[in-house]
């Protein structure tokens, strides 16, 4: 047995919260650890201790494992968990914790490298006889090694990460002219957000629905399947809403999926939760994809339908408990909307911003996970997820009702969000076929949700893993932050100001008027963000604008070269996403701005095409 009593958590943002609530719930003290711009963050804040690990960037922050075993130390942690993304399915770092004499919550170092690591998971998939799509066994050294799989196996393909997940390092190739560029953005992407680059290649299903099954295993053996979720609705290979129970899956497909499932975990010895992912294409073909060796975003929906709170069975495993109970039942349906800081009117591009106002739904069946409040800056340094809309109902017609009223409900202000898009969605019949004959035309006679707005009007579910760029036909306004209305900012009596003593964070209140400074420089933020925008929206003609505020991580073009319309010239990274800019029109580049490693701001000019 493996008692602990304070559990470091080594992350920030909305899952740092999630995890120190559930610690409190389980009477365990809870450690925070936060970067520089994350210093007055929600989860420091609420942490009964906090920890500064310096840096400004996931790369010399959270992703540096002895500032985390450091501060663990400092602090008397006895306990570790790694939340999602970062180190939480690092198998070294995993390895590290034990040998440090701590409790790692989470799989075994052995088992990660088992499953973790796609490409061997791969393997066990193939020994348990879980259905395969057509891979490489090994991770590529090569785009030419890519080359070489397309003309065999034939497009589309994908490029992924072999470590990590949420959807980062991940290219579908669909033209072969892109096969190096996408093969060096997914390098990229994954070296960035994983520490490791390398990338495995498999053959890609096109127009599949994403289907997982949430497990939990413990050490004696017990293994459950704890509900399926649907994650088909995604914008570049990351999911925007997922919802439990999968919908519309057959009973042989559901006993397909806990049978592999349950398989794969024993095989890999696992321990905690860990999520199976799968691919179901067209004809009902199941292909499985990998393993998450971790805590998802999407865990709330499983744990809506069954009332089992995933973070305190992460507990009770990582103490050597039983599970005590077989797969649960599942009553009624959730759905999760993920709020990000992305301008869904300009193909999802990430905004970093601060929240002006952030006013959050309530309810019957409404639950909201955050890590931010009102007046917080989002950072484009890290993951663009401000928020998660969690609405469940008796059943997925409910869920959809009450998810309709809640997001009207739901206004965030300073910056752009996806809310707009999951507005529309809900009313497409592709979406909520149960919701199709709610809306009524002008000569009174019902007709499906969103009819005139869309390319096709399906009657039933039929949303993939690329509808959104396929199918969708998006008419929603870019966001225009001259219109935006902030709410003015109230003064208080009293202040908190955050300062630092060997590392460790201390507040202390202080009267207003000595912490003036906050005010005056929060207005000169509000003066710099309006005098953005009029910059970005006077850019014509020759100018060739930064979209978003970002870094540039390649430039592709070079002073003199002669372009034609829709040829790259720089690629941008913000929030963790890579952004291709392309030529606006034909011509000579003159005056590029192209040094990797730049930050620049929305509306800069980075160049002229003459």
């Amino acid at each position: 047995m493996n008692d602990f009593s304070k559990v470091l958590i080594a992350n920030r943002g909305e899952i740092a919260v999630r995890v120190i609530r559930a610690a409190h719930d389980e009477g365990l003290s809870a450690v925070a650890v936060y970067a520089d711009s994350d210093r007055d963050a929600m989860h420091v804040r609420m942490a009964d201790e906090a920890y500064s690990l310096g840096g400004s960037t996931a790369a010399d922050s959270y992703l540096l494992q002895e500032k985390i075993l450091e501060a663990a130390r400092a602090t008397g942690a006895d306990a570790i968990h790694p939340g999602y993304g970062f180190l939480s399915e690092n198998a070294d770092f995993a390895r590290a914790v034990v040998e440090a004499g701590l409790t790692w919550i989470g799989p075994s170092a052995e088992a990660i490298e088992r499953l973790g690591d796609k490409v061997s998971a791969r393997r066990l998939a193939e020994k348990v006889g879980a259905p395969l799509a057509p891979g490489t066994k090994e991770p590529v050294k090569s785009a030419k090694e890519v080359v070489r799989f397309a003309e065999k196996q034939g497009l589309p393909i994908a490029i992924k990460a072999a470590f990590g997940g949420g959807g980062r390092g991940i290219k579908v190739v669909r033209d072969a002219e892109e096969i190096v560029e996408l093969y060096e953005s997914a390098v990229r992407e994954a070296t960035a957000a994983f520490g490791r680059g390398e990338c495995f290649i498999e053959k890609f299903l096109d127009a599949p629905r994403h289907v997982e099954t949430q497990c939990l295993a413990d050490a004696h053996g017990g293994v459950v399947v704890v509900s399926t979720r649907d994650c088909s609705l995604q914008r570049r290979n990351q999911k925007l809403i997922e919802e439990a129970p999968a919908p519309f899956l057959s009973r042989h497909q559901q006993r397909q999926l806990y049978r592999a499932s349950k398989a794969l975990m024993r095989e890999a010895g696992y321990t905690g939760a860990g999520t199976c992912e799968f691919l179901i294409g067209a004809d009902g073909t199941i292909s499985f994809l990998e393993v998450n060796t971790r805590l998802q975003v999407e865990h709330p929906v499983s744990e809506e339908v069954t009332g089992i709170d995933l973070v305190r069975e992460q507990f009770r495993i990582a103490r050597g408990e039983r599970l005590g109970y077989e797969d649960p039942e599942v009553r009624g349906h959730s759905i999760e909307f993920r709020i990000n800081g992305e301008d869904a009117g300009r193909n999802f591009l990430p905004s970093p911003g601060t929240l002006e106002r952030f006013d959050l739904p309530t309810g019957p069946g409404v639950r909201v996970d955050s890590g931010v409040v009102s007046g917080e800056t989002i950072s484009g340094s890290f993951d663009s997820m401000i928020a998660k809309l969690i609405v469940t109902g008796s059943d997925r017609e409910q869920a959809l009702r009450r998810a309709r009223r809640a997001l009207a409900e739901m206004h965030i202000d300073g910056l752009p969000t996806v809310i707009p898009f999951h507005r529309t969605v809900i009313e497409d019949p592709a979406f909520a076929p149960e919701l199709a004959e709610d809306h009524v035309s002008q000569d009174g006679k019902r007709r499906p949700a969103g009819a005139g707005r869309h390319r096709r009007e399906p009657q039933q579910f039929s949303v993939h893993t690329r509808w959104i760029e396929t199918e969708f036909h998006n008419t929603i306004s870019p966001y225009n932050a001259l219109t935006a209305h902030a709410v003015p900012e109230q003064p208080e009596q009293r202040e908190d100001v955050v300062m630092e003593v060997n590392g460790k964070r201390v507040t202390v209140s202080l009267p207003a008027s000595l912490a003036a400074g906050k005010l005056a420089t929060s207005q000169q933020r509000s003066k710099r963000r309006r005098k953005r925008t009029a910059t970005a929206s006077a850019v014509t003609g020759d100018q060739l604008a930064s979209p978003m505020t970002g870094t540039i991580v390649k430039a592709h073009a070079k002073n003199g070269d002669k372009v034609a319309e829709g040829d790259l010239i720089l690629v941008l990274e913000a929030m963790k996403m890579e952004q291709p800019l392309t030529a606006h029109k034909a011509g000579k580049v003159k005056g590029l701005k192209a040094e990797p490693g730049t930050t620049v701001t929305a509306g800069e000019v980075l160049a002229t095409i003459e």
